[in-house]
């Protein structure tokens, strides 16, 4: 029980404005751990720099050297949050027992890192933070985030609705979250797959002080995309649906058809035509597509390309 180390793990993509001030406060942060648990006699930060192209890895330098707690990893190029994750999680399981990831904005409360600590000792390997509310954010973000949630869930998805990357994992559920090889990870889904006790401690999420987001509207409709293809076949399941509906509907039309040629009542027009081909057109084009996203998805993991490069490490 004793002896337990901890590390943070910050993903970092261009947060030069904010990063010096987020690691002090979370410095802050475990040294109330320390003084809180007997059992945690050791602490860490690992940052993640995934391709910036400010100042970010200077100043994580510059951090490392001024605190050799911090240690940092320098990605090639820019890999993507989800990777930065996946590889600081790798790098940190080989010698903490209990592991926190958290933004490097800091929009997450810090603070509650030990109410997860909390939940921990008593029992819990995956601690999930859960915003309680989402008035910080803009009316489309907020409702097009709770649609994401009931499509996903409707789809037979496990999802913890307001929750992102804010968690506590313990070593054990570290370790076998990373057995999960595929090269495109939708980590918040496959957690609650793991089947470990959890627990949730809720928070405000507060707006962000400096610089910008890192995820805009594009990124995050292809996270959201990420999510769908990764955990589910639904959607070509519905193609499936859809095709059969749109067969039955042609044999129908082609039934009222055949009995109004038989009454003398054909009516010669190329409307109907027009617009029940561009339909079918429009289906099979969406249906293509959406096939076509599970096959790249199988030719990528086929071809067995490491989800990131590592170009420097701070131990």
């Amino acid at each position: 029980m004793y002896n337990k180390k901890i590390t943070i793990v910050i993903p970092a993509y261009n947060e030069d404005e904010v990063l010096m001030n987020s690691v002090y406060r979370l410095l802050n942060v475990q040294d109330q751990i320390l003084e809180k648990y007997e059992a945690i006699t050791t602490t860490n930060i690992l940052i993640i720099d995934d391709g910036s192209n400010d100042q970010t890895w200077p100043i994580i330098e510059r951090l490392h050297n001024e605190n050799r707690q911090i240690g940092g990893l320098q990605f090639s190029r820019n890999f993507g949050h989800q990777a930065a994750l996946i590889a600081g999680l790798n790098e940190a399981v080989k010698t903490a027992d209990v592991i926190v990831t958290i933004d490097a904005d800091l929009q997450d409360d810090p603070d509650k890192i030990i109410d997860m600590m909390d939940l921990y000792f008593n029992g819990c390997d995956i601690v999930y933070g859960v915003r309680n509310n989402r008035d910080s954010d803009s009316w489309f973000k907020r409702t097009t985030a709770q649609l994401y949630y009931r499509i996903l869930q409707s789809l037979g998805v496990e999802l913890v609705p307001n929750h992102a990357d804010f968690r506590l994992m313990s070593k054990r559920a570290v370790v076998t979250l990373l057995e999960y090889s595929e090269r495109n990870l939708f980590i918040r889904g496959i957690i609650p797959k793991l089947g470990f006790n959890y627990g949730e401690v809720d928070y405000k999420r507060t707006p962000r002080l400096m610089g910008e987001s890192k995820y805009p509207l594009k990124k995050m409709l292809a996270l959201a995309w990420d999510g769908i293809t990764s955990l589910t076949v639904a959607p070509v399941r519905l193609i499936l649906i859809l095709g059969s509906l749109a067969c039955i509907f042609s044999v129908g039309m082609l039934s009222y058809a055949t009995i109004l040629s038989l009454l003398g009542l054909t009516i010669h027009g190329w409307s109907s035509l027009m617009v029940s081909m561009w339909f079918i057109g429009g289906v099979q084009m969406i249906s293509l597509g959406v096939i076509g996203e599970y096959v790249g998805k199988i030719m990528t993991e086929v071809k067995g390309h490491p989800r990131y490069t590592i170009k420097s490490i701070l131990e």
